[in-house]
């Protein structure tokens, strides 16, 4: 059975993106169990079935090993065994009936319709549609933008999380550029963190814009103390986070609502949507963070229109652009916004 460990797309991925495997066994397909015999040794004498099981089968949870241990999976010495806690002796037979979690087998190409903007054998920028997932978690090992750009290109599996380099939420459309090779993977990353890439966005907020048409929110961003869920602005002197800079300006506003321009200076968890927050102008739909729903829009009014950067291989200066979808659009329009694209 191949392990997502060995697999190249799943190395360095954020571990806060890849819990621990441990998915309902009878969701796997029978002819994907693989049988294995295991003699306990020496220095497993005396030791609990469970612990046992995890240091011998050590790519699954313990969590995991425990189902199949209920699912009368494992035998010992010939005989089912279902308790955890049954002691092992040295030379014991353990019998395993090993079925592939969800997670194990998400790291796989699966063909999907991309969006392009730009493509050449270095790298390519994609325009994400609001819905997709980045990388596969709990609720959505497949039909990821991972598992469609395995299936692009052959040398994605060779690439740590098969070249994504900057992620976008679920509910987040637009820009995304994607490397071909580790070699410009890292270059890409050292320009996103020396800041010389530009991302910007466009927002529809809660509530009639007030003050300097452009703002500067310039406030650190961590877990919020109160819902571990989501991000919160902090005070770095009694709460760990991280400096976050968000550039803001207003395009178009009524009394209730407005468009804004953002330009990130940092890339943290949720920015834009916690800096729209701490102006008291929530996102349109973004319930997370205290938005309505409103002007038909069922996620969040956020879309990263505009990305550029020089090409780390070709030295060119690549200037992108996506127009807002449709339903951002139409969102707009019904809360009374004129939309003009920014220069």
């Amino acid at each position: 059975m191949a392990l997502t460990a060995l697999n190249p797309a799943l190395a360095s991925l954020d571990p806060d993106a890849l819990p621990d495997e441990g998915a309902d066994p009878g969701d796997e397909e029978a002819h994907a169990v693989e049988v294995r015999q295991l003699q306990v040794p020496m220095d497993l004498h005396t030791s609990r079935l469970d612990k046992a099981l995890a240091e011998l089968v050590p790519e699954f949870s313990r969590s995991y090993l425990q189902q199949l241990l209920g699912q009368g999976a494992v035998q010992l010495n010939g005989q089912a065994v279902q308790k955890p806690a049954a002691k092992v002796k040295l030379g014991d037979q353990l019998t395993v009936a090993m079925r592939p979690t969800a997670q194990s087998q998400a790291f796989k190409p699966e063909a999907m319709a991309f969006n392009v903007v730009f493509e050449d054998e270095h790298l390519l920028v994609v325009n994400k549609p609001a819905g997709l997932v980045v990388h596969p978690a709990p609720g959505n090992w497949s039909g990821t933008l991972l598992n469609g750009l395995l299936a692009h290109h052959a040398g994605a599996v060779q690439v740590p999380r098969a070249g994504i380099v900057h992620r976008l939420d679920k509910d987040t459309s637009g820009l995304m550029v994607v490397a071909k090779t580790r070699a410009v993977m890292d270059a890409l990353v050292a320009l996103i963190a020396q800041r010389d890439v530009s991302r910007r966005y466009l927002a529809l907020g809660q509530g009639g814009w007030q003050g300097a048409p452009m703002q500067t929110v310039d406030a650190a961003i961590g877990r919020d103390p109160r819902n571990r869920l989501r991000m919160a602005v902090v005070d770095l002197q009694h709460s760990p986070g991280k400096t976050a800079r968000t550039d803001i300006t207003c395009l178009s506003t009524t009394t209730a609502h407005c468009l804004v321009h953002c330009k990130l200076h940092t890339g943290r968890t949720h920015q834009i949507r916690v800096h729209m927050q701490h102006l008291h102008h929530p996102l349109v739909a973004d319930a997370v963070y205290g938005g309505a729903a409103e002007g038909g829009l069922q996620r969040q009014a956020l879309h990263a229109f505009a990305l550029q950067f020089v090409h780390p291989i070709t030295g060119q200066d690549l200037a992108l652009r996506a127009p807002p979808p449709d339903d951002f659009l139409t969102a707009a329009e019904k809360l009374g916004l004129q939309y003009n694209c920014p220069p």
